[in-house]
């Protein structure tokens, strides 16, 4: 039997299940689980640290060819308002983008309506602590919270803009070592933790992207992983310019589930980077207490390679 390419795989996968609507990482672990002979070769590129960095790729390629299923059968629709991007098979219909008709110009960031599951309407400040569920569940970092508002100023009006994260997190990637690596890895002067760095909006729009992006480059420059983080992208283009951006400065994109932070979506991994800048570091830690507290827990991981976890994912 001929195999299938990808874009029929989901086509099959939308057809089984007419009418209902799937994210594209719900599509992604269907057809890998469905096909896994088709996907033995590809999961084992050493550039997959694990089966989340593997479907992650599988949910990038879904995007990408999203034009193509399209040709292949006009009964599928996708919806990429609000996002993530939804798809589903409709032997009723034939295909089309549904997209927000609302010009580009009359987008107000200050008009975002952010809802939570009771129904409560979310501030960005109310995202905090459910980003912090989603990234000590998920990932199982262990995450502070930065109020800019305690910092000193040192430097006058603006001194400090863009410097600090909303949310910064340790990973210590050595906790399940066995005792022997941790102490090479330490006397060899290797790494065993990584420290993240996380920049939070309500929605990503044509007015507010390149700035919220370059924000997020900025206050996150320290760090060896730095996310911009929102709650929604508007539209198609606003989603490309972020992926071309990211290419080109290596920021990540979470899109983030109000309602169900275990359905939040690493949309665009961060590209690692070896080592922290201490420099930088510096400079917040002057400025800032609640950074300063940071990297005490931090450097008290380093020397005792114990957690507290009460002293972590606190407001």
């Amino acid at each position: 039997m001929e195999k299938l390419s990808q874009p029929k795989k989901v086509i099959e996968f939308l057809k089984r299940s007419a009418t209902q609507k799937f994210n594209a990482r719900q599509i992604a672990e269907s057809i890998v689980k469905a096909y896994p002979e088709d996907y033995n070769e590809k999961r084992k590129n050493p550039r997959f640290e694990n089966e989340k960095a593997f479907i992650t790729q599988i949910v990038a390629e879904i995007g990408s060819q999203k034009d193509q299923i399209s040709k292949i059968d006009k009964h599928v629709f996708w919806q990429d308002k609000p996002r993530p991007r939804i798809y589903w098979y409709d032997p009723d219909k034939i295909t089309g983008v549904l997209v927000d008709t609302k010009p580009e110009d009359e987008i107000d960031n200050n008009e975002i309506e952010v809802i939570s599951a009771e129904g409560k309407l979310l501030s960005e400040h109310d995202l905090y602590p459910i980003l912090i569920e989603y990234l000590r569940s998920e990932l199982k970092l262990y995450c502070q919270r930065i109020d800019e508002k305690k910092s000193k100023n040192s430097r006058g009006s603006g001194g400090n803009q863009w410097l600090h994260p909303d949310i910064v997190a340790m990973q210590p990637i050595d906790k399940e070592w066995d005792e022997l690596i941790r102490t090479c890895v330490k006397q060899g002067a290797g790494q065993s933790v990584r420290l993240w760095s996380f920049e939070v909006k309500k929605e990503l729009n044509g007015s507010n992207a390149r700035k919220s992006f370059f924000q997020a480059v900025s206050n996150s420059s320290w760090s060896n992983e730095g996310y911009l983080v929102s709650t929604a992208i508007s539209d198609s283009s606003v989603e490309q310019e972020l992926r071309m951006l990211s290419s080109l400065h290596g920021i990540g994109v979470i899109l983030l589930n109000p309602e169900n932070p275990s359905e939040s979506e690493m949309m665009l991994p961060s590209k690692s980077r070896a080592e922290v800048d201490w420099q930088s570091v510096n400079r917040i830690l002057v400025e800032n207490s609640d950074f300063r507290d940071y990297i005490e827990l931090v450097s008290t991981y380093y020397q005792t390679g114990r957690v507290r976890a009460r002293d972590w994912n606190k407001l």
